[in-house]
């Protein structure tokens, strides 16, 4: 008999009895969970993250999270309009909005920000919309979900002029520096570790992980995009999170254990998720 071909699965790296992770931002609404979502959720649990925030990026995106946390075991919601998404986006959408954010489920508010890549709204109305949140955001008591894609220095200069953030916030998907890292932590915001720490070409994400301290972490997936090494190019999914978490811990220098149970003290903190 020839050898097989088929190429076994990464194994996943395994947390210690009682330790868990929660996935702070994944897109469980998305098509590409639509077939298989129980699968997910169920890989999830056994991988041992044992919540995940599914995260709104428009008005329909966000009614969905909502339902999905209504809907599912240890899935909790954010709502909010991603800066490719606010053409169009009136009074009517922000009163719907402000009514969603009051949902049980609720933990957050964002995906918000500003996206200066892929430009898919003009930049000035990214900005208005984006300050606009941000004040929404404060009034309805919720901590911030923030998506900045090479537009660190307009996207502080919001948030320093929105003034202070009692229920805090995230820097999601963190691609600064150091010095950036610095300045999140300066508004009393933690900062989200993907899989693209796991890259190759991610050294300056390393060196911002090695000093932040472990209590201002999170970690999330981004699912289903950003899937870490070794499943690179694939769907990102919750319980691949592992391979982030064993990657922080190597640049801390800590156990996996140890990051597990300190970013999850965080997310519990900042979303104020059930024990």
């Amino acid at each position: 008999m020839e050898p097989s071909t088929v190429k076994a699965e990464p194994l996943l790296p395994k947390l210690g009895a009682g330790v868990d992770l929660v996935d702070t931002h994944c897109h469980l609404d998305m098509p590409d969970y639509a077939a298989d979502l129980d699968e997910v959720l169920e890989q999830a649990n056994q991988a041992g993250v044992s919540r995940i925030v599914t995260v709104g990026i428009d008005l329909p995106s966000s009614r969905r999270a909502v339902a999905l946390a209504g809907a599912r075991q240890g899935v909790y919601a954010t709502v909010g309009v991603h800066p490719h998404h606010v053409e169009g986006l009136g009074d009517e959408e922000y009163r719907a909005l402000r009514q969603l954010a009051q949902s049980e489920r609720v933990v957050a508010y964002g995906e918000i920000g500003l996206d200066y890549v892929k430009r898919y709204a003009p930049l000035p109305l990214q900005r208005d919309h984006f300050a606009r949140q941000v004040s929404l955001g404060r009034e309805l008591e919720l901590p911030l979900v923030i998506h900045d894609r090479e537009a660190h220095d307009d996207v502080m200069e919001i948030l320093e002029q929105a003034g202070s953030f009692p229920a805090g916030g995230v820097m999601h998907c963190f691609s600064g520096d150091v010095e950036f890292a610095r300045r999140v932590l300066d508004l009393g915001f933690m900062i989200s570790i993907p899989g693209v720490v796991t890259f190759k070409t991610a050294e300056m994400l390393r060196e911002a992980v090695c000093a932040v301290p472990l209590n201002s972490l999170l970690l999330e997936t981004d699912g289903p995009f950003l899937a870490p090494v070794p499943h690179r190019g694939r769907r990102n999914h919750p319980a691949l999170m592992l391979h982030t978490a064993r990657m922080v811990a190597e640049i801390k220098g800590v156990s996996l254990d140890a990051v597990a149970m300190a970013t999850t003290s965080n997310a519990v903190k900042l979303f104020r998720l059930e024990a």
